[in-house]
Parts: C-alpha cells; sequence; structure tokens
C-alpha cells in the first residue's frame, strides 16, 4: 500500500522493518528501562523485550503504538532539528519544494537515509501541517519508499499458540496424577468446617459503615498520562476534558474507495489530553483490529454497540464550543487502558 493511503500506524511499523536494526538496537540500549516507575508499562516492557531480544522485526510488527512512537521521536529528535533550522522561518506549514529541498540539505549534512525516514515518519503519525508533503516524498523517491508489513505475524506475537510436544504433554499429565495420589493418602483428614456466625444487624451495620470509611480513606487516584515531549509542550493531562468520552470529528487515515470523497466521521473518542483549541484522543471504533481494545465502558457511557479504543492518538482541533459529551470514566475505568 502506498504511503499516501496507509495508516499513520501503519507507516510507523513499516519505517521500523525499513531501518537498520544496529541503528535502532543502539537507540533502545541508550534507554535506562529499569522498573522505577517513570515509564508506563505499555512503552517500557515492549522496550526491555526489544533490549533483551534483539528482533528489531518482531518489535515493529507486534510493538505497541506508544512503544513505536517513543522509539521513533528519539530516532527522529537530532535530524528534525536540523530540518527545522533549514526550513527557518517555513518550519510551520513548509511547502513541498521547501520541504524537499531541506531532506536534501539534511543529506548533504551527513544524515542517512534512516534519519529522512525517521523525521518524516515522525511528522506523519503527528499530524504536523506538512504531513502529506512527507507522505509524497516517501511515495515518490525510491529510496525513500517503506517496505510492506508481512502477512504472517512471526512467531513472537503473544497470539500465536504455543505448540508442546505430545510426549511432553503426557510427562506432565503423568506428574499431575501421580501429585493428586501423594495428596490422597489414607492419613488425610480433611479439616474441620469453619463454624459461620450469622451476621446480626448490628455486625452488618458495623461492616457497613467500616467499609464505607476504607473507601472514604482510600479513594482511587487517576493513573498519570504519559505523554510524548512534543504532546507535553502542546497539551496538558490536567485539563477539565481529559477523561471525558466525547463526540467529535474524526479525519480518516486512509481512503475509503467506497466513498472517496468522504474525508472523516463523527465518532466517540476519550480524550487524554487538551488545551484550549483543541484535544488529543483515542477514537472508539465498532471493529477490532491488532491495534484496539476492548472499551468496556461502552454500555454505561451510553453507546448503542462493543466498542475498541485504539491505541493512536490523534489531534482534534476543538470547532465546536461546547464539545458534545457522553460520559466521563471513573479513575478505575481510566487506569483499566492504561
Amino acid at each position: 500500500m502506498p504511503s499516501s493511503t496507509a495508516s499513520p500506524t501503519e507507516i510507523v511499523r513499516r519505517a521500523f522493518l525499513m531501518f537498520d536494526q544496529s541503528a535502532v538496537l543502539s537507540a533502545v540500549d541508550s534507554l535506562d528501562l529499569r522498573g522505577h516507575g517513570k515509564i508506563n508499562a505499555v512503552v517500557g516492557i515492549p522496550l526491555r523485550n526489544l533490549q533483551q531480544r534483539r528482533d528489531v522485526s518482531a518489535f515493529a510488527v507486534t510493538a505497541p503504538l506508544a512503544a513505536l512512537r517513543g522509539l521513533l521521536e528519539l530516532l527522529a529528535m537530532n535530524p528534525l532539528d536540523k530540518i527545522v533550522v533549514a526550513l527557518g522561518d517555513h518550519a510551520d506549514n513548509p511547502t513541498y519544494e521547501q520541504l524537499t529541498d531541506a531532506v536534501g540539505q539534511l543529506l548533504e549534512s551527513g544524515s542517512s537515509m534512516d534519519d529522512v525516514v525517521a523525521v518524516l515518519c515522525f511528522a506523519i503519525i503527528e499530524s504536523f501541517p506538512a504531513s502529506p508533503h512527507c507522505r509524497r516524498l516517501l511515495d515518490e523517491r525510491p529510496e525513500l519508499q517503506l517496505p510492506a508489513l508481512p502477512d504472517v505475524i512471526a512467531a513472537a506475537s503473544m497470539l500465536a499458540p504455543k505448540k508442546i510436544d505430545p510426549a511432553v504433554r503426557e510427562q506432565r499429565k503423568l506428574r499431575r496424577e501421580q501429585e493428586k495420589q501423594r495428596k490422597k493418602g489414607p492419613s488425610s483428614i480433611r479439616p474441620a468446617r469453619p463454624v459461620k456466625l450469622k451476621k446480626t444487624d448490628s455486625t452488618a451495620s458495623a461492616l457497613g459503615s467500616t467499609s464505607m470509611r476504607n473507601e472514604e480513606t482510600a479513594p482511587v487516584e487517576r493513573r498519570r498520562m504519559y505523554l510524548t515531549p512534543l504532546e507535553e509542550e502542546r497539551f496538558g493531562a490536567e485539563h477539565p476534558l481529559v477523561g471525558w468520552v466525547v463526540l467529535v470529528e474524526v479525519t480518516f487515515d486512509a481512503v475509503d474507495p467506497a466513498l472517496p470523497d468522504q474525508k472523516s466521521k463523527e465518532r466517540p473518542a476519550l480524550v487524554i489530553a487538551a488545551n484550549d483549541e483543541a484535544i488529543l484522543v483515542r477514537a472508539l471504533y465498532s471493529n477490532p483490529t491488532v491495534t484496539r481494545q476492548l472499551f468496556q465502558s461502552w454500555r454505561r457511557i451510553g453507546l448503542n454497540h462493543v466498542s475498541y479504543i485504539d491505541d493512536e492518538r490523534i489531534v482534534v482541533a476543538l470547532s465546536v464550543d461546547p464539545v458534545e459529551r457522553l460520559g466521563q470514566l471513573s479513575a478505575l475505568e481510566w487506569n483499566a487502558l492504561f
């Protein structure tokens, strides 16, 4: 699929298949991923697995988007600074020709094709104004064309069934049977059943009040939302809209051949960060994919069908004020997602 119609998530995965593996491993090895609580597990665990297993292809195909996005930002950081300097006053919204010239200057300065691909793909996943030009460059220049994703996910996927030798299975079954027989020895005596005290009204009242006090003294706190440095510059994780499911117009990440003129669709989305002009959301869909997980709160929020929340983060401008709110997630519901 050409980059002009591929989703941003697919483009990032294909980019990691193209990158020089030694450069990717060098970047991930530079990170301190010890369990100190500063790195979200959704990001930290896949990156630690990459440090240990050294399989960049499996990481590209199976890792959550958040982990891919974080490592891509690290790879794109230095060449992106050079591109910004080369563009000068046009850095915010360059033309195709200006971006092409800046890429040429980046290569002349000694940067590699991987550096160029990292910058272009990072601009696409972050929805920079120049992202259409980035897609065009990836399609038109043969040296920048991304490899296709494999049709079959590698065996490293957690969804792949584990194959067990029949002989090993029989040995395990025999050991389990032997363990059961050992526990059924003649000296085994069933312990006396504990006496169950009848709960009086006063006891129930005391237990109920104690339970309520415990809940009041130990409230569940909403887990902190981890943002990339660019997201932190633009959005706030403590904005009043964060945690609300809202109804917004979400731009399609690919062209629908049946409806080529339709560019977006109104759909529910969870706000994960916001400012007064735009929100950062994870959209809800009716169909599951490898990048989506079940949205457990769909019924309580008032949706009329099972919904799935996507890993991809989308920037939506607040053109309607106030934005239509469908429902707010509790701290427990929020923590189940992050």
